[in-house]
């Protein structure tokens, strides 16, 4: 079982990698709803990232 701020930093790297997806899909195909999704996942996949980095920092 993986400590949970690397949990934290691994799901926020995926979360992150799928909103970069998802934004440039929408891009792509000029929908801004999904540009908008991909935005807001990228966005929540860097603060959980951090999140992660917090714990590891502080040893939990």
């Amino acid at each position: 079982m993986m400590k949970p701020s690397t949990d934290d930093k691994t799901t926020g790297n995926l979360h992150e990698v799928k909103g970069a997806i998802k934004q440039k899909a929408g891009e792509l195909t000029k929908n801004p709803n999904l540009e908008a999704d991909g935005r807001a996942e990228k966005n929540a996949g860097k603060v959980q990232k951090a999140v992660g980095k917090i714990e590891k920092a502080v040893g939990a």
